[in-house]
């Protein structure tokens, strides 16, 4: 069953539309909604990811296609049949370019095609069912194959982002800790300046101060 759809602009990653089931049967769809995201955002930052890939994620299977710089992805269960997925991904293409195409690079607010949304359930109602006369058909359809398509799992892809980010992370740390370092150690070499020529600094202004008291007596 297709449990999720989203679509987005590839360049930055900004969710353009977005359908959902009834979320009765989808408790935690917040966390793969986050994946979702995590997923455009790896595809903007330009990794060279292939057109089409299926991806595992716990009982569920993302798919997503990129065409023309936007990315149509779909969460289902695993034993959705991979072919139906795609299908429904290509009609979801043909419907969204046909009538938002000059749009698609312009918009700047997220989830700006939101009305999107009617044409994603109303295609969605038409997969749910894999055994209808016609989604046999599709699955039975030689014109489109999908054997060739790759499929990976959700660490895999999204694994080496989130090592990036902890290093980027962990430079940060690393740079913060050496600034506060290097401040203490002024504070610490200021001190040992002070205390090693205190006694000095003390002794000569007693002598000045005897020597300006003994010179106002003589006169």
């Amino acid at each position: 069953m297709v449990k999720l759809t989203m679509i987005a602009r590839v360049t930055d990653g900004l969710p353009l539309a977005e359908g959902l089931d009834d979320g009765r049967e989808q408790r935690d769809v917040e966390f793969y909604k986050q994946q979702a995201k995590s997923l455009f955002k790896k595809l903007s930052q330009g990794q060279n990811e292939p057109s089409r890939m299926s991806i595992e994620s716990g009982p569920y299977v993302f798919h997503y296609i990129i065409e023309s710089r936007v990315c149509y992805l779909t969460m289902c269960d695993r034993s959705y049949p991979k072919k139906l997925a795609f299908q429904y991904l290509e009609d979801l293409k043909n419907e969204f370019e046909k009538g938002n195409h000059s749009q698609i690079e312009t918009v700047a607010r997220p989830y700006a095609f939101i009305k999107f949304d009617t044409f994603i359930q109303k295609t969605r109602k038409l997969y749910l069912d894999t055994h209808t006369q016609r989604n046999l058909a599709k699955l039975n359809d030689d014109l489109y194959e999908v054997q060739q398509i790759m499929t990976r799992n959700i660490k895999e892809v999204l694994g080496v982002g989130e090592k990036l980010d902890q290093v980027s992370e962990m430079s940060s740390r690393l740079s913060s800790e050496s600034r506060i370092y290097a401040h203490k150690a002024k504070d610490l070499s200021r001190q040992a300046l002070i205390k090693k020529w205190a006694p000095v600094a003390i002794v000569l202004g007693v002598v000045l101060v005897m020597l300006l008291m003994r010179s106002y007596i003589w006169q």
